[in-house]
């Protein structure tokens, strides 16, 4: 047997497995790298973060990753070249940063790379009758596999497009294998540069399924005005920009126009569908284009706010328990306003069930080749596919 399939073999009767997580978002604003060590499978899933690190992307590639993202025309050469390049880069940061960990590459049972998302096209977006939903991640696993010498699961979207599903939000089924309660509904909400949540009703007090889905821009439009205004940043640190401003109520209105809001969930969205170019138009649309940087900024941060409002308000009781994570926790301008709207229900980073707020996406990538590798495909209820995803890339 093949000696990759055979310690592939060995690892379902490992007691645990030691597999790194990689996770890059919408946000391009790097990699997350999560060391994890998973004991069993299914809703038997134990997981440990051992170390987490994000590894910021240079300047020179996140440009290059810029020309490419949500754009439908691109130089075709620039992505093909990309694919491999980032495969590349992955791979020379997982060894550098194993090697600062003091962790050998044999000790380290696979990756899961979910790779660097550059267009995001379900149905309801492109709309085409005869094309199916689909996306399209770089980062090449052959790569990544070949030069670290450890087996690489990829490409994890395309199995949930295949079975029927938008390929996102794929949180859903880590969020289930790991945060169910049996007596408190739950729900994980995740502020990336889009933002997301997962209901998990109580397990012994309801039948009720649990609910998965994208909710609209979470820091995706307001990263791109600090960008556009403020060049020097990559993003409103604690959201101190926006806090200086005013909402102007018009040009927020007009935001909310959007036809994304009125589909039923679970729906998925990106960057392609809530451009720079939405702003502008809003903007004007709404006379507001002469507004300071700072109203423009507290009111793309009340956008983002009442987009998950609107989507999470119906699942919201006094009992319900919210836990929060992505790099929209740390901007408290945005929490605060968030917590307002919430009035009936506390919002928790989720650092209190023990995997960071930062850490949670990378590692729930984890959690998925674990199920790949030795689980029995996570079945959560007939309408959400029952699959096993992720390609598997052998050193």
């Amino acid at each position: 047997m093949n000696h990759y399939l055979q310690q592939l073999n060995a690892c379902i009767h490992k007691p645990y497995r030691r597999i790194i997580g990689l996770m890059a978002g919408t946000s391009l604003d790097g990699l997350d790298i999560a060391l994890c060590k998973i004991t069993g499978e299914g809703l038997r899933t134990k997981l440990k973060v051992e170390q987490f690190v994000t590894v910021p992307y240079e300047k020179a590639l996140r440009e290059k990753l810029k020309q490419v993202f949500a754009q439908r025309q691109v130089d075709l050469q620039q992505v093909t070249l990309l694919h491999a390049l980032l495969g590349r880069w992955y791979a020379k940061m997982i060894l550098e940063t194993l090697n600062r960990w003091k962790v050998i590459p044999t000790e380290i049972d696979c990756i899961a790379s979910h790779g660097q998302t550059v267009y995001h096209a379900p149905q309801r977006h492109h709309q085409l009758k005869d094309a199916p939903n689909a996306t399209l991640q770089l980062a090449d696993a052959d790569h990544i596999a070949h030069l670290t010498g450890i087996i690489t699961l990829s490409d994890f979207r395309q199995k949930h497009i295949a079975a029927g599903g938008e390929g996102a939000p794929l949180a859903l089924y880590g969020d289930y294998l790991l945060f169910s309660e049996a007596s408190k509904d739950r729900i994980l909400l995740n502020i990336g540069g889009i933002a997301n949540f997962t209901l998990l009703p109580a397990t012994k007090q309801t039948a009720r399924p649990p609910v998965s889905t994208d909710v609209g821009p979470g820091n995706t439009l307001i990263d791109a005005a600090v960008q556009h205004y403020f060049p020097e940043q990559n993003f409103d640190t604690e959201g101190y920009i926006a806090r200086r401003g005013t909402c102007h109520p018009f040009l927020l209105k007009e935001l909310l126009q959007h036809p994304f809001f009125k589909q039923d969930i679970p729906k998925t969205t990106g960057q392609e569908m809530f451009p720079w170019a939405y702003v502008k138009q809003a903007q004007a649309l709404s006379k507001s284009l002469q507004i300071t940087p700072e109203d423009l900024l507290c009111t793309l941060t009340h956008f983002t706010v009442e987009g998950i409002y609107q989507h999470l308000l119906a699942y919201l009781t006094p009992q319900t328990e919210i836990l929060a994570s992505g790099g929209g926790v740390h901007n408290t301008f945005l929490m605060e306003l968030l917590q307002q709207k919430i009035a009936s229900s506390i919002i928790k980073p989720l650092d209190s069930l023990g995997v960071t707020a930062d850490a949670k996406e990378a590692a729930l990538f984890a959690v998925l080749a674990n199920e790949t590798i030795c689980g029995s495909s996570v079945n959560i209820t007939p309408t959400i596919p029952s699959i096993f995803m992720g390609k598997i890339s052998l050193p």
